[in-house]
Protein backbone atom coordinates (compact mmCIF):
# COMPACT_ATOMS: atom_id res chain seq x y z
CA UNK A 1 0.00 0.00 0.00
CA UNK A 2 1.27 3.43 -0.95
CA UNK A 3 0.12 6.50 0.96
CA UNK A 4 0.06 10.07 -0.28
CA UNK A 5 0.69 12.60 2.49
CA UNK A 6 -0.78 16.08 2.75
CA UNK A 7 -1.53 18.62 5.44
CA UNK A 8 -4.12 21.32 6.03
CA UNK A 9 -5.06 23.72 8.82
CA UNK A 10 -8.45 22.94 10.34
CA UNK A 11 -10.26 25.78 8.57
CA UNK A 12 -9.31 24.32 5.18
CA UNK A 13 -10.46 20.76 5.90
CA UNK A 14 -13.61 19.65 4.10
CA UNK A 15 -16.48 18.24 6.17
CA UNK A 16 -15.63 14.80 4.73
CA UNK A 17 -12.00 15.11 5.85
CA UNK A 18 -13.07 16.13 9.37
CA UNK A 19 -15.42 13.14 9.48
CA UNK A 20 -12.69 10.74 8.26
CA UNK A 21 -10.21 12.11 10.83
CA UNK A 22 -12.63 11.80 13.74
CA UNK A 23 -13.73 8.35 12.59
CA UNK A 24 -10.14 7.04 12.40
CA UNK A 25 -9.30 8.55 15.79
CA UNK A 26 -12.36 6.87 17.33
CA UNK A 27 -11.62 3.52 15.65
CA UNK A 28 -8.12 3.40 17.12
CA UNK A 29 -8.23 5.31 20.40
CA UNK A 30 -11.74 4.48 21.63
CA UNK A 31 -12.67 1.14 20.05
CA UNK A 32 -9.33 -0.63 19.48
CA UNK A 33 -7.55 0.70 22.60
CA UNK A 34 -10.77 0.54 24.65
CA UNK A 35 -10.17 4.04 26.00
CA UNK A 36 -13.25 6.10 26.73
CA UNK A 37 -12.38 9.80 26.48
CA UNK A 38 -13.63 12.95 24.80
CA UNK A 39 -11.45 13.12 21.69
CA UNK A 40 -12.56 16.54 20.37
CA UNK A 41 -10.66 18.74 22.84
CA UNK A 42 -10.95 22.23 21.31
CA UNK A 43 -7.37 22.01 20.02
CA UNK A 44 -8.18 20.71 16.53
CA UNK A 45 -9.28 24.15 15.36
CA UNK A 46 -5.80 25.61 16.06
CA UNK A 47 -3.88 22.67 14.64
CA UNK A 48 -2.51 21.48 11.34
CA UNK A 49 -3.70 18.04 10.28
CA UNK A 50 -1.38 15.62 8.47
CA UNK A 51 -3.12 12.93 6.48
CA UNK A 52 -1.89 9.84 4.67
CA UNK A 53 -4.43 8.53 2.15
CA UNK A 54 -4.32 5.37 0.08
CA UNK A 55 -4.79 5.13 -3.70
CA UNK A 56 -8.58 5.25 -3.23
CA UNK A 57 -8.42 8.38 -1.10
CA UNK A 58 -9.17 6.61 2.20
CA UNK A 59 -7.47 8.03 5.28
CA UNK A 60 -4.99 5.46 6.63
CA UNK A 61 -2.57 7.57 8.71
CA UNK A 62 -2.93 10.80 10.63
CA UNK A 63 -1.30 13.24 13.05
CA UNK A 64 -2.25 16.56 14.56
CA UNK A 65 0.36 19.31 14.85
CA UNK A 66 -0.13 21.96 17.52
CA UNK A 67 1.69 25.27 17.89
CA UNK A 68 3.74 26.27 20.92
CA UNK A 69 1.54 27.08 23.89
CA UNK A 70 -1.39 24.82 23.05
CA UNK A 71 -0.29 21.40 24.32
CA UNK A 72 2.99 22.52 25.90
CA UNK A 73 3.96 26.02 26.99
CA UNK A 74 7.41 26.02 25.41
CA UNK A 75 7.14 23.61 22.48
CA UNK A 76 5.10 22.77 19.40
CA UNK A 77 3.85 19.20 19.42
CA UNK A 78 2.74 16.22 17.36
CA UNK A 79 -0.16 14.19 18.68
CA UNK A 80 -3.08 11.95 17.83
CA UNK A 81 -0.61 9.76 15.91
CA UNK A 82 -2.53 7.00 14.14
CA UNK A 83 -1.97 4.35 11.52
CA UNK A 84 -5.04 2.30 10.63
CA UNK A 85 -4.99 -1.44 11.26
CA UNK A 86 -4.86 -2.21 7.53
CA UNK A 87 -1.85 0.06 6.99
CA UNK A 88 0.28 -1.20 9.88
CA UNK A 89 3.48 -3.12 9.31
CA UNK A 90 4.45 -1.40 6.08
CA UNK A 91 6.59 1.42 7.48
CA UNK A 92 3.75 3.93 7.28
CA UNK A 93 4.14 4.99 10.92
CA UNK A 94 7.73 6.08 10.26
CA UNK A 95 6.75 7.82 7.01
CA UNK A 96 3.90 9.58 8.81
CA UNK A 97 6.15 10.81 11.60
CA UNK A 98 8.91 11.94 9.23
CA UNK A 99 6.32 13.84 7.17
CA UNK A 100 4.83 15.32 10.36
CA UNK A 101 8.20 16.46 11.72
CA UNK A 102 9.10 18.13 8.42
CA UNK A 103 5.65 19.71 8.16
CA UNK A 104 5.88 21.03 11.72
CA UNK A 105 9.22 22.67 10.88
CA UNK A 106 7.72 24.15 7.71
CA UNK A 107 4.61 25.52 9.43
CA UNK A 108 5.89 26.53 12.88
CA UNK A 109 9.62 26.92 12.26
CA UNK A 110 12.49 24.66 13.27
CA UNK A 111 12.20 24.18 17.01
CA UNK A 112 12.37 21.34 19.52
CA UNK A 113 9.23 19.16 19.42
CA UNK A 114 7.56 17.67 22.49
CA UNK A 115 5.22 14.69 22.43
CA UNK A 116 3.33 12.58 24.93
CA UNK A 117 4.16 9.09 23.66
CA UNK A 118 2.44 5.89 24.64
CA UNK A 119 5.16 4.19 26.69
CA UNK A 120 5.34 1.05 24.58
CA UNK A 121 6.40 3.25 21.62
CA UNK A 122 9.48 4.81 23.29
CA UNK A 123 11.88 2.84 21.11
CA UNK A 124 10.03 3.83 17.91
CA UNK A 125 10.04 7.53 18.78
CA UNK A 126 13.62 7.23 19.98
CA UNK A 127 14.60 6.03 16.51
CA UNK A 128 13.21 9.34 15.19
CA UNK A 129 15.38 11.40 17.54
CA UNK A 130 12.99 11.84 20.49
CA UNK A 131 14.36 11.38 24.02
CA UNK A 132 12.47 10.78 27.24
CA UNK A 133 12.30 14.05 29.19
CA UNK A 134 10.23 13.18 32.26
CA UNK A 135 8.47 10.55 34.28
CA UNK A 136 5.90 8.11 33.00
CA UNK A 137 2.28 9.13 33.61
CA UNK A 138 -1.19 7.79 32.94
CA UNK A 139 -3.36 9.52 30.36
CA UNK A 140 -6.85 8.10 30.08
CA UNK A 141 -5.58 4.94 31.76
CA UNK A 142 -2.74 4.38 29.24
CA UNK A 143 0.94 4.74 30.28
CA UNK A 144 2.63 7.64 28.50
CA UNK A 145 6.02 9.30 28.68
CA UNK A 146 7.01 12.85 27.69
CA UNK A 147 9.62 12.95 24.90
CA UNK A 148 11.52 15.78 23.28
CA UNK A 149 13.21 16.01 19.88
CA UNK A 150 15.99 18.59 19.94
CA UNK A 151 16.90 20.59 16.86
Amino acid sequence: MTLKYSFLPFAQLTPHQVYDILRLRQEVFVVEQKCIFLDPDDKDQSGVHCMGCDEDGHLQAYTRLLPTGLAYDEYPSIGRVITSQVARGGGHGRQLMEFSINTLYEVYGKAPIKIGAQSYLKKFYGSLGFEVCGDEYLEDGIPHVPMLKAI
